[in-house]
This record gives C-alpha cells, sequence and structure tokens, in this order.
C-alpha cells in the first residue's frame, strides 16, 4: 500500500506543474491550483458553447440529445474516477476532460472539416489545435502584463493568455501533442494540437516533456473520451429507433459493421473484431430489443454504466499490473488498455457510424452544413471587419498580413454554435442572394 496521504499522493511530481504562463496570486487560500483550473473551465463561455453543438445527433433535433457539452461532463466523470483510481490528481484529470472537446466548431467533425478547408491559407484548422488557442489566447480571462518582454509572454504582451490555466491542466487536455505534419507515426495524419502561430505557449506547457508523447492525465482522458462517446452514442442510438439490436446478429450487417470499425482499429481481422462484439453480445445486461417503456430505458442506463465499468476497470487493472501500486502521474507511466477492450470500443464506435452518421438524412445534413461553414468563411472574409463580433473585429483591424486576418475569420466561425451559425449565414449569405 501506499502510506502517502491522498492529497499528497494525487500531486504531480513535476515541480513546475501548477506554473502559469502568466503568474497570478491566489485569490482565495486552500484551494489548490487544479481545483482553480477546473473552476474556470466549467465557467467559461467556450464551455457552455457546447451546448449548442452537434455531438451525434444535432441540437434541437432530439427530444434528448447528447452535445458537446454533455458529452464533455460525461468524459469528465469517467476521467475523474478513472485518474483518482490511478493516483492522479482528480481535479486535473477532469479538468482536462471537460476541456479537450472546447474547440470542436459548430456541427462537429462535418464543421471541422469544412473549416479546415476554408483555412487551408493560413495552415488549416483542427479541432484540438482550436482547444489550445481558446484555452490560451481566445477565453477572456486574464491578460498579459503591457510592458512584458514579447520573448517571454508571445505572441505580444498586453493581450489575452486566454483562462491561463496551469500547464499540467493544459497537457492533460493536449490529445494530440505535436504540430501539424508532425505525427511521430504518421506526418500525413490530418490530427495535432497547435497552430503554428500558438507554438511558443505550446512550447512552454511542453516544456521537459519527451517528444510526441502525452502525459499520464492526457491517456487517462484520452481513453476516458473514447470510453463515454463509443457508450453513450451506441445508448442515444437504440433510444432514438436507430439501431435494431437483432441487427447485430445478421452476417451482412455484421460484415458492413466490422469494415467501418476498422478504421478505429485498422490492425484487426474481421474475425478479431467478431469476437469483440460477440463479447458484449453475450452478456446478461446487453438488451435483445428495445421498445421505450421505463423498464427498457432503465436497461440502457444499466447497459451504459455496464460499459463504462467494463471498459474503465480493464484499463486500471493493466495498469497497475504494468506499474504496480502508488500514483501514477505526469510522465511516470502511460495508460494500459487491453487490445480486446480497445477492440470492442472500436466495434461500438462503428455501430453509432453505421447506424446515425450513415442515415441517409444525417447524410444529406452534413452536406448543408459543409456548404453553411465554407459560405460564411466566403462572406465573411471578404467583408470583414463587418459581420464579426467585437472581439473579432478589433484582432481583424490588428492582423498583420492576410493569413492572420483569415485565422480571426476562422477563429470567429468556429465560436459560433450551430444554431448562431445558421443565424448568422441567414443575415450574410441568404439575405444577399
Amino acid at each position: 500500500m501506499d502510506d502517502t496521504t491522498p492529497d499528497d499522493a494525487s500531486r504531480p511530481d513535476d515541480p513546475t506543474a501548477e506554473a502559469r504562463w502568466v503568474p497570478e496570486p491566489d485569490k482565495r487560500p486552500g484551494r489548490t491550483a487544479f481545483q482553480r483550473d477546473r473552476a474556470r473551465v466549467l465557467h467559461s463561455a467556450a464551455l457552455r458553447r457546447l451546448a449548442g453543438t452537434t455531438q451525434v445527433v444535432a441540437p434541437l433535433r432530439s427530444d434528448f440529445p447528447r452535445t458537446r457539452l454533455t458529452h464533455s461532463l460525461e468524459c469528465g466523470q469517467v476521467g475523474r474516477e478513472l485518474g483518482a483510481a490511478l493516483g492522479c490528481d482528480p481535479d486535473l484529470v477532469e479538468t482536462g476532460c471537460l476541456a479537450h472537446d472546447i474547440g470542436h466548431p459548430p456541427f462537429g467533425h462535418t464543421g471541422e472539416e469544412a473549416l479546415d478547408a476554408a483555412a487551408a491559407a493560413c495552415g488549416g484548422f483542427e479541432g484540438n489545435a482550436q482547444s489550445l488557442r481558446i484555452l490560451t489566447r481566445l477565453e477572456p480571462k486574464r491578460f498579459a502584463p503591457a510592458d512584458e518582454a514579447p520573448a517571454r509572454l508571445a505572441p505580444w504582451p498586453g493581450r489575452s493568455v486566454g483562462l491561463n490555466l496551469t500547464r499540467a491542466a493544459l497537457d492533460a487536455a493536449t490529445k494530440y501533442p505535436w504540430a501539424r505534419g508532425e505525427h511521430p507515426l504518421d506526418p500525413a495524419s490530418p490530427k495535432y494540437g497547435v497552430y503554428g502561430d500558438d507554438l511558443p505557449v505550446f512550447r512552454w506547457l511542453r516544456a521537459g516533456a519527451p517528444a510526441g508523447r502525452k502525459c499520464f492525465e492526457a491517456t487517462v482522458m484520452d481513453w476516458s473520451d473514447d470510453v463515454a462517446y463509443s457508450t453513450h452514442d451506441v445508448e442515444d442510438a437504440l433510444q432514438a429507433g436507430h439501431i435494431d439490436p437483432s441487427a447485430l446478429r445478421s452476417a451482412d450487417e455484421r460484415s458492413e459493421l466490422f469494415k467501418i470499425a476498422e478504421r478505429y482499429a485498422p490492425d484487426a481481422a474481421p474475425a478479431e473484431l467478431a469476437e469483440a462484439l460477440d463479447r458484449l453480445l453475450a452478456q446478461e445486461w446487453w438488451p435483445r430489443a428495445y421498445d421505450g417503456t421505463a423498464r427498457a430505458r432503465a436497461g440502457l442506463k444499466d447497459l451504459t454504466s455496464q460499459l463504462i465499468g467494463r471498459f474503465c476497470l480493464a484499463a486500471e487493472q493493466a495498469t497497475r499490473g504494468r506499474y504496480g501500486p502508488g500514483r501514477l502521474t505526469r510522465y511516470a507511466a502511460e495508460l494500459v488498455v487491453p487490445r480486446g477492450v480497445r477492440l470492442e470500443v472500436a466495434v461500438l464506435k462503428a455501430v453509432a457510424v453505421r447506424y446515425v452518421m450513415q442515415r441517409d438524412e444525417q447524410a444529406q445534413l452534413r452536406s448543408r452544413q459543409r456548404i453553411v461553414i465554407a459560405e460564411l468563411a466566403d462572406v465573411l472574409e471578404r467583408s470583414a471587419p463587418h459581420g464579426l463580433d467585437e472581439v473579432f473585429a478589433a484582432l481583424h483591424r490588428e492582423a498583420e498580413d492576410d493569413r492572420a486576418a483569415l485565422r480571426v475569420v476562422i477563429d470567429q466561425i468556429a465560436t459560433l454554435t450551430d444554431a448562431s451559425a445558421l443565424a448568422l449565414h441567414a443575415r450574410l449569405v441568404e439575405q444577399r442572394t
């Protein structure tokens, strides 16, 4: 047994983990630095905005929608408990979980793809890189001293440094700790965590970290993210009537399902994916049918609870099996997830894709959403600062070149909800045609 107290055991070993980009005094003694981080993210406008941003089913298109906000809260709960079981500071892990999706634009991944195309001339768009930009620049909470040297507080003194979270909290929220084209295994990967003009703060928060390696808290966040959305998306799809549980036993359906699952587990053969699905179908808590009754709804909640417990306990036990008891923080360990469990999660992701995202009406909706984002980017780039919120209009007027000006336009669009993107499109685009 670890004989340290829970409070001591949860603190990172890195003495600079609690440093902030701009030093500031503690307003109320007694709170830890990571409790302050969690509160800042919870109270941020950027987090609230996720209530109006697509998860799987678009907001207002269902009586029980999960949005990016509810997903982030659920991810936070999963990550907090799993992290605490492994010796992490629970507030630190929860902060990473709450903040990890904060950069997602309107219309979810569809909006992300459309913005990446619109932002080609300024380096592209990626939701995770946008999260770092929001946390360290766009969400106004703290400003750098006006007389500070630019070399210390790049990109410039006297400007917003976002929520001014601790180094450890920013690191815990960083799923892809590299710039575009610098993926350690696949330079062509579209996934990255920082834009070129945000590299100064990225280098600061990653100082001393192994290149390309996530901190332990970020690996807990990443797995909690996978667990939360793979289980909850299936729950939502069953409750909405998009999935017939019996279809998961059909040979033809399973064949199509495993083709999708290969995106998430490219090294798995169909037979191995079939074994993963069959393990889930064999559980006594797996639903054989769903009729919308109170008992059936309770069964769905039990399904979600059982899946989360299964996936988290497997990771906890495997990680403890490798590293033993005691606190596991920062770069002292990496989360271990058994292969079989990873494949079960991959199959659940594929279920959500096949029965929700690939439905005809969803494909038509995504096509319309891409057009909205592309047309918004076009009209705002040509008319800015007209059409921009005052915060972004001021940044646009101060932009040093066309590349920086376009980035401001992209930032503006990325801060919209699904509804506000449609409203702005109607005002700036539709009314002119």
